[in-house]
């Protein structure tokens, strides 16, 4: 089992999970973040910093935001396992449903 992010993270970027994640499995995509499945340890430290509550265990990811769980690994079908996202910076790619959803707006 491993952590997702969900839709409320597309177009926002917080990052405040990045800073929060002891293994830096938590990735940047061109409009939101993805979580390593296989890099992730279940350690949650992630969820609570959410500004927008983007963020669930996998069982408990609302039905409406189901297609993030395939996202979050679909994401790293092309790069694969590279131990740590600092080593990649920046991946300026998404896939679906993150890649085709309009522009997000967020309150400031």
């Amino acid at each position: 089992m491993t952590y997702v992010i969900a839709e409320p993270c597309v177009d926002l970027l917080d990052k405040a999970c990045i800073e929060e994640c002891p293994v830096d499995c938590i990735y940047e995509g061109g409009r939101m973040l993805y979580i390593h499945p296989d890099e992730c340890v279940d350690c949650g430290a992630c969820e609570p910093v959410c500004p927008v509550e983007a963020i669930y265990y996998e069982d408990d990811v609302p039905d409406q935001w189901a297609a993030y769980t395939k996202a979050n690994v679909d994401f790293f079908d092309e790069l694969g396992s590279p131990g740590g996202a600092s080593k990649v910076g920046k991946i300026d790619r998404d896939v679906e449903p993150a890649k085709s959803l309009p522009p997000q707006e967020h309150d400031e």
